[in-house]
């Protein structure tokens, strides 16, 4: 598989929307409604003015197959190390299983690295057992417990 990667851009949104839809979680959370709801517009136009993110996106043959996000975040933790956080990864359910994901990795990880960064850190839902055994086989090790408090409910559009 030849795979391309890039960061995403506003043309890839309603894609990028509808792969985040496309799961049990996403389906409940997400709004793949069209036109898309102006809060995808807006984050996704955060995401650009801030140089310490980057939407990337995965393409065969030119259609979009993969999505992550990663946020790199200085800490002074670690002797002020540089960390990077990996979020909303996902693969279009056509192409789940074929290595895509593990490619998406190393690149992100190689971004990490010329980024400078110390660590690479991911969060994953604990109703998504695929996803956590994944992980694991890519080496990541479960030594935190995460925590969240949410702050607003979503509005439902």
């Amino acid at each position: 598989m030849d795979i391309q990667f890039r960061v995403a851009t506003k043309d890839d949104l309603e894609t990028l929307v509808l792969m985040l839809q496309d799961d049990a979680l996403g389906s409940q959370r997400e709004d793949g409604t069209l036109p898309l709801n102006a809060k995808y517009l807006q984050a996704f136009e955060a995401i650009q003015a801030d140089p310490n993110n980057q939407l990337m996106v995965a393409e065969i043959q030119d259609q979009v197959v993969g999505m992550l996000q990663l946020t790199f975040i200085p800490y002074l933790t670690h002797i002020g190390s540089w960390r990077c956080l990996i979020e909303g990864v996902r693969i279009h359910a056509d192409y789940r299983g074929q290595g895509l994901g593990e490619q998406m990795f190393q690149y992100a990880i190689g971004q990490a690295q010329e980024k400078g960064c110390q660590l690479v850190q991911l969060t994953s839902d604990k109703q998504r057992p695929d996803a956590l055994r994944f992980y694991e086989k890519l080496g990541f090790v479960a030594t935190h417990e995460g925590f969240k408090l949410k702050l607003t409910e979503q509005e439902q559009v």
